[in-house]
């Protein structure tokens, strides 16, 4: 291996990391708020990429009729709810936001020349499709068993990963999708070759972990996540809604999901089937930081980047392996200076 060839690997490494760091973020803020092990993490970037593919395909992408179904779902038990409460104004926002907000984009998404919008358009209706899942879901699947254990909450989002797997099958069929790059241009930094879409992935990773820094530094919704991360029953005591933090979170989790997807489709093949790997990785890198720190799990997810990235040039066919096994020594020095807590009731 000559310099050339370790600077296109820390390349590949450091955009590699820089999704993964976007995923470990969402799974260390899901489960420090509603103390769920999102396995469906991924699942939210294959969406992403995948819905941005079929409309460049000239298609209204089958998600929205997922939308559409979990939002009616979503609409019946909380107009019910709304309605044995005695809250008509409750119900207006809740029809508005379960139905309304679902066949008003499919009805957008059937009139207009998707195919022929600008690249920015495409995006912005492919994040409005996917990201509102994750709010619903999180009513839908987790909000009714909030209070379980943490292995209930671990084998429902095992469930809930098999199932969108499935259905991403049945939208997406089994072949493998790209999209255009954000940028074709590309830079020469002495022997390297920088390509434009690296340095958008990179940029896009940095400006959204900024602002989610913002957001919970400078806000009022994201200290009231942070309250709940840090105590969720003295949060409640408080007068922070859980369910309000759940969905926000989850909402949060989709975002990042989704725009991951849409950055890294440009760059490489995504399959219906894709972000689990992908997700696991992030997993890896979240467990790094203890399911708790934030910087541990970006750092952790940079050092992932790079093994996979550098195993690929010395042992290829054993990345994967290579990478999953980082996982044994965080587990066994956790478990050795760390003290047994028992689970929260």
């Amino acid at each position: 291996m000559d310099l050339q060839i370790a600077l296109m690997l820390a390349q590949d490494g450091l955009t590699n990391g820089a999704i993964y760091a976007l995923l470990a973020l969402a799974l260390v803020l899901v489960f420090a708020v509603t103390r769920v092990i999102f396995i469906p993490q991924g699942e939210f970037v294959a969406y992403g990429a995948l819905t941005l593919a079929m409309m460049q395909g000239g298609h209204v992408p089958a998600t929205v009729w997922l939308l559409v179904a979990m939002g009616a779902a979503g609409a019946l038990l909380d107009g019910t709810a709304a309605l044995r409460a005695g809250q008509p104004r409750r119900l207006v926002a809740v029809l508005g936001w379960n139905l309304a907000y679902p066949l008003g984009l499919a009805a957008l998404l059937a009139a207009l020349p998707v195919a022929t919008l600008p690249l920015a358009a495409q995006v912005l209706l492919a994040l409005a499709v996917v990201v509102p899942i994750g709010p619903l879901l999180y009513r839908l699947v987790f909000q009714p068993i909030t209070d379980a254990p943490v292995l209930i909450l671990l084998i429902v989002s095992v469930a809930v990963h098999v199932a969108m797997v499935g259905l991403g099958l049945l939208f997406f069929g089994a072949e493998g999708q790209r999209t255009p790059a954000f940028s074709e241009a590309s830079f020469e930094l002495g022997s390297l070759t920088v390509s434009g879409q690296t340095i958008w992935v990179v940029l896009s990773s940095l400006v959204l972990i900024v602002a989610l820094y913002r957001f919970f530094e400078r806000t009022l919704y994201g200290k009231a996540l942070r309250a709940t991360a840090i105590n969720r029953n003295g949060a409640r005591l408080m007068g922070i809604s859980p369910s309000l933090a759940g969905k926000l979170t989850f909402f949060l989790a989709a975002l990042i999901g989704a725009l991951s997807g849409v950055l890294i489709a440009p760059i490489t093949t995504v399959y219906y089937d894709t972000g689990f790997l992908i997700g696991l990785k992030g997993f890896v890198a979240a467990i790094i930081g203890g399911l708790a720190s934030y910087p541990l799990a970006a750092v952790g997810a940079v050092l992932v980047g790079l093994l996979e990235s550098f195993s690929s040039f010395w042992a290829s066919a054993f990345k994967e392996v290579i990478v999953f096994t980082l996982i044994i020594p965080v587990l066994l020095w956790r478990s050795l200076t760390s003290h047994h807590v028992e689970e929260e009731e």
